[in-house]
């Protein structure tokens, strides 16, 4: 089925083509039509099938159809849980409008806010945005939605596990009433369908592929190994020249940072990527990564959202994700688009549990594996100079320390509980949730 018989504006058609698009992807071809009648919708498909021309299409052909304002208002309105799917759906807007007279902003945190503010006041036909930023610069009124037409939730599933449903429950009080909703996710959880409930009438259901089913092109394997032994696992895989473009999971932001750098150590060109480096690091690191300048990238699942990138090889689960619909999001970053990629998961003691649950959801086994000529301890996460080959270094005695009452105490011996009472605890770490 080509483009042209979906019924998309001639500008739009134009666009599409110059981008190299020759027939609609399943989601597409399902969502486009129902779309364009000006149904609510429900989009289920799972990530790197082409959802977000899924639901940008329609709403610029409609656009297009539509009469134009005699104001500069905002019309469509995306929210997107992480800056870099912003930034992703900003820039394929874009491509899809190049020949259409239309103004488009994006709004996320980690920036300076007065272009944003700056682009609000001029008049934006469409804004896509992160929920934190856009409901601060709302409470300081530089947000005009009263003529919003069109209302897009990506990424739907993401935006409930981060917590960001009360902000947009708070967004969606500024809407129109008379708009078109359109929802889309990987996965339809029964706390999905709660929201749908809520911010849709009564919408349309386009389901591409089993609930919560990993892409079928996706090769899966788990390595059992001792949490210790996983950077040595990882640096030993990653001896095949094929692994050319690997996504690393880490469960944690400083745990990212440590498996960068030793991947460094080892000679392995290697990028980070998580909300605590900046939003210009992490634009590096995703166009390093994409570019081929560093062979891994290693991320947080929060931070992952908005990869999208053709070619990854393999995706590496270094930490085992906790959740069932994590390691759909994961592995979807592989295999895009009918490509065939690998998904590796390290699965330690603690997590075989977690692995089970995970089988039980996605209704099959996992493919156990052994690393021929991987001799386990060679490297090990908690014995940095061995690692190296050399010996630990002698630990210096410790010198005298003064206690409170002016006198010298020497270091050990029976005060030491009683001084450790004294020393500062360090501080607390503040909200980590991605704006």
């Amino acid at each position: 089925m080509p483009f042209r018989t979906l019924g998309l504006d001639a500008r739009i058609l134009k666009a599409i083509q110059e981008a190299g698009y020759i027939e609609p992807t399943p989601i597409q071809a399902a969502a486009i039509p129902p779309l364009l009648t000006g149904s609510d919708l429900i989009g289920i498909a799972q990530t790197g099938t082409g959802k977000t021309a899924a639901f940008t299409l329609p709403i610029l052909s409609r656009m297009m159809a539509d009469a134009p304002t005699r104001h500069p208002q905002t019309r469509a309105l995306v929210l997107a849980p992480t800056r870099e799917l912003v930034v992703q759906i900003e820039e394929n807007v874009r491509a899809y409008s190049k020949h259409m007279p239309l103004k488009i902003a994006k709004i996320f945190g980690g920036v300076g806010e007065h272009p944003q503010i700056q682009a609000l006041k001029t008049g934006a036909d469409i804004i896509i945005a992160c929920p934190g930023r856009l409901l601060d610069l709302m409470r300081r009124r530089y947000c005009d939605f009263s003529g919003v037409q069109y209302f897009v939730l990506d990424e739907a599933d993401r935006m409930l596990d981060m917590g960001f449903i009360p902000d947009i429950r708070r967004i969606v009080q500024s809407l129109p009433k008379q708009r078109q909703t359109l929802l889309f996710s990987a996965t339809l959880s029964h706390e999905i369908e709660d929201i749908t409930r809520e911010f849709l009438n009564k919408p349309k259901l386009v389901q591409i592929g089993r609930r919560a089913n990993p892409a079928e092109s996706v090769t899966q394997l788990v390595y059992e190994v001792s949490k210790a032994d996983k950077i040595g696992l990882l640096i030993h895989l990653l001896k095949d020249p094929q692994m050319n473009m690997v996504l690393v999971f880490s469960r944690m932001k400083h745990a990212a940072d440590k498996v960068a750098n030793k991947l460094l150590q080892h000679g392995v060109s290697t990028a980070a990527l998580h909300s605590n480096r900046s939003h210009n690091q992490r634009m590096r690191a995703l166009e390093d990564f994409k570019s081929g300048k560093v062979r891994v990238l290693v991320a947080t699942d929060i931070a992952s959202r908005g990869i999208d990138v053709d070619g990854i090889s393999h995706v590496v689960n270094f930490d085992f994700p906790a959740h069932p619909e994590d390691y759909v999001h994961r592995i979807g970053r592989t295999g895009r688009a009918k490509a065939i990629g690998d998904a590796i998961s390290f699965v330690a003691s603690e997590d075989y549990s977690a692995l089970r649950a995970l089988e039980r959801f996605i209704g099959r086994g996992l493919v156990r594996k052994r690393a021929e000529g991987f001799v386990p301890g060679a490297i090990r996460d908690d014995a940095p100079e061995q690692q190296r080959g050399q010996q630990p270094r002698p630990r210096r005695p410790k010198a005298p320390q003064p206690n409170f009452s002016g006198h010298q105490r020497p270091a050990g011996g029976s005060g030491q509980k009683q001084w450790s009472r004294f020393r500062s605890r360090p501080a607390g770490g503040g909200d980590s949730r991605q704006r």
